[in-house]
């Protein structure tokens, strides 16, 4: 059996190997190209700049496609044993369904911990690097006319903070901080030109701040302006929440996205499309699981000679329509308020119970 195994687990990993790189290549070539329409209106970004971009977003490519390349490169060895009848010599060697399925199901966990290694390391420390490249070459990244909006709370008073563009990561441009009593009344108003995230002091570095604050002296309210160089404002917001504010949250990592969840449910924000992005996060990685799973039935199909590459086909097919039936879960469950955890869960226990039905049906009972 551990020959066996062995000739499965290469055959398999190279087969898995070859989609993924087939796969980022044509990723690769497609941002090339939109990227490439900024080198000729900006010539402080050159084809160099594009090529380093472009090579920096696949770390969240090989994220995303992780499932499929597991579900076609599985399909591509386990029909191509059946046409070449080496899975029949497996069985006829003491491989039976439940040994298969436990082979194939432990070289799956191996794909979910590099699943979870890229998404939650590569891919986000890739992205950061990203957004320094891009604000470095192309200026400020912003999302809207207003930026991001966050909320905080400290002691009785309510905080506002505003965060128009990101010149790097824990980098903010023109930052506003509105500060409201336990009545609801503003009572201090920060305008910084620029704002550096101090993460170890909880604290941010605010550069060319104007200070507006309400001073009551006995029945006497008025308003006292100032300016500053420079001043340290406490709070709490990381620069993963703010970057999650105004880019895109499923470049956060699981914990980085789980931690702002807590503040903006913390603080009385809408949490639902995070936390369907969090729970995406929990269980996109066991999705492959279910495709080695899905996968398997195929090697007990009977054919000898042509037909491989319509299963083939049919398993692009599988992994494409996983891949939609992920996203179209996600835009469905924000606007009808499912259960975040459901709604993320439920393209995986649909394809979850397909193979079960199809290795139920296929090799057990046949």
């Amino acid at each position: 059996m551990k020959v066996l195994r062995g000739l499965i687990y290469r055959q398999i990993l190279a087969a898995v190997l070859y989609v993924t790189l087939a796969f980022l290549a044509l990723f690769f070539f497609f941002d090339l190209v939109d990227e490439m329409r900024w080198v000729s209106r900006n010539s402080a970004y050159g084809i160099t700049q594009a090529l380093l971009f472009v090579a920096l977003a696949i770390p969240g490519h090989l994220y995303e496609l992780m499932p499929i390349a597991v579900l076609i490169g599985t399909i591509f060895v386990m029909a191509r044993f059946a046409q070449s009848s080496e899975f029949t010599i497996m069985r006829t060697s003491g491989m039976g369904p439940w040994l298969a399925l436990r082979t194939l199901l432990v070289l799956g966990a191996f794909f979910v911990a590099v699943t979870v290694i890229v998404g939650d390391y590569a891919a986000p420390a890739a992205d950061n690097v990203a957004q320094k490249l891009r604000a470095l070459s192309k200026g400020q990244l912003t999302r809207g006319a207003t930026g991001a909006w966050l909320k905080e709370k400290q002691g009785d008073h309510s905080i506002a903070i505003n965060v128009r563009a990101v010149k790097a990561p824990g980098d903010f441009v023109s930052v506003r901080v509105f500060e409201f009593d336990g009545d609801g009344r503003i009572v201090r108003q920060l305008n910084a030109t620029a704002a550096q995230v101090d993460e170890d002091n909880d604290q941010w570095l605010m550069q060319g701040v104007q200070e507006s604050r309400l001073s009551t002296e006995g029945d006497n309210t008025k308003l006292v302006r100032s300016t500053h160089e420079s001043m340290t404002w406490p709070t709490k917001v990381t620069a993963a929440m703010v970057s999650g504010a105004l880019l895109k949250p499923d470049s956060m990592s699981t914990i980085a996205l789980f931690q702002f969840i807590r503040h903006l449910d913390a603080n009385g924000q809408a949490v639902q499309k995070y936390e369907i992005e969090f729970w995406r996060k929990v269980f996109y990685p066991l999705s492959c699981l279910v495709m080695v799973v899905l996968a398997l039935p195929f090697a007990y199909l009977h054919f000898r000679s042509g037909g491989i590459a319509t299963y083939v086909f049919g398993g692009v097919m599988a992994g494409i329509s996983f891949f939609l039936l992920n996203n179209v879960f996600g835009y469905i469950g924000t606007l009808q308020t499912w259960w975040p955890w459901l709604t993320a869960a439920a393209p995986g226990l649909l394809y979850t119970a397909l193979s079960l039905s199809a290795f139920g049906w296929l090799v057990l009972r046949r």
